[in-house]
């Protein structure tokens, strides 16, 4: 059995955090869902009382409203400041109209840096996030500058979330020239439902030296067990009504419902361990609205599938890749041309295609 305080190291660094991370990006109410305050605190208290440790937040989240609720927390606990590991992200904007306000230059990080510190009442994240992709900032400015930050003791360690892998390389291998912070971590969504990272950034982040944290890893609620086919088109949540459900998806939840019963766990439990134990996750990134939803959620920490299961799970999700991925096994046989690597014999195809 698996609990929040078995924990792991995040990438290529001595920065350990817990198996699941706390997500706080529904907390307040002010996108019209959510958690009030007082519930939100009660969230974090139970994480953290069961041994969890690291809190994930970004700037745009409800307005700044969920950095200032976490920081409000800290401030009215008292708790142990250093004893948490602290995430927050920078890029959204948060000022409309300021073209400076928004996106990895050099100018805009610092400000939203400033600014979270205030809202998060500490003098210091333990994990700065850049949250996307700006192609009108020079990488070369936003590693240096992030950098900067470490060096300045208000940033100790850096990860970046949602961009290409090609990208993401091209600043690790640039740090790695100039002698600057790399990055640790790499958020993407991950989940049943949408695995095609599976092709390039997960590969990338395992060979790049960033420990995966995915996120939506129950698809914004669709795999979370309330969703069937009996309700077919009714809405299950106070969030904008998503598109109608495809045969694909129900069959995934078909399949999820079969496992969860034989194992008298939660389809949502179940999703989860999924995630959990797939190769080079490190921490993944739940949210909850209610006190209910985290402890179901963190059920999935005593959830272990076997290999038959995820297998079964895998027969009906596995991901159509793009290229070259489909012509991977081809190449592959091609260049051992039949011969004996590794105790495998590769026969060459009859042509490659």
């Amino acid at each position: 059995m698996t609990d929040l305080s078995n924990y792991r190291t995040l990438g290529k660094s001595g920065l350990r955090v817990s198996p699941l991370t706390l997500g706080t990006m529904t907390f307040g109410l002010d996108w019209n869902y959510g958690a009030s305050p007082e519930d939100a605190k009660g969230i974090l208290a139970a994480y953290l009382e069961q041994g969890g440790n690291t809190i994930d937040t970004a700037n745009i989240y409800t307005k700044g409203h969920s950095e200032k609720i976490i920081g409000d927390y800290l401030r009215e606990t008292g708790i142990r400041r250093d004893g948490l590991v602290l995430s927050t992200k920078f890029y959204g904007s948060m000022h409309p109209g300021d073209p400076n306000s928004g996106g990895t230059s050099r100018k805009a990080m610092i400000a939203a840096l400033e600014d979270s510190l205030k809202r998060l009442q500490t003098d210091y994240i333990d994990l700065y996030w850049v949250h996307a992709y700006d192609p009108f900032t020079p990488i070369e400015e936003t590693m240096a500058a992030l950098h900067d930050l470490v060096q300045s003791g208000k940033v100790r360690y850096i990860a970046v979330s949602d961009i290409p892998a090609w990208k993401i390389t091209q600043a690790q291998l640039l740090a790695a020239f100039r002698g600057w912070s790399p990055f640790i971590g790499l958020q993407v969504e991950y989940s049943l439902l949408e695995r095609t990272v599976e092709g390039d950034l997960i590969p990338m982040a395992q060979e790049m030296g960033l420990g995966v944290m995915p996120w939506s890893p129950l698809k914004q609620g669709v795999l979370s067990g309330k969703y069937t086919r009996a309700n077919n088109g009714q809405q299950q949540s106070n969030r904008t009504m998503m598109a109608p459900m495809s045969e694909s998806t129900y069959v995934v939840l078909d399949k999820l419902a079969e496992i969860a019963q034989a194992k008298q766990e939660s389809v949502a439990a179940v999703a989860l361990a999924w995630v959990n134990a797939r190769p080079g996750v490190t921490s993944t990134i739940i949210g909850a609205r209610t006190l209910e939803q985290l402890q179901g959620n963190l059920r999935s920490l005593s959830v272990t599938l076997t290999a038959e299961e995820m297998a079964a799970l895998d027969e009906v999700t596995t991901p159509v890749l793009n290229f070259p991925h489909p012509m991977l096994p081809f190449a592959a046989n091609l260049n051992q041309g039949g011969t004996t690597i590794n105790g495998k014999t590769s026969q060459r195809p009859p042509i490659l295609p």
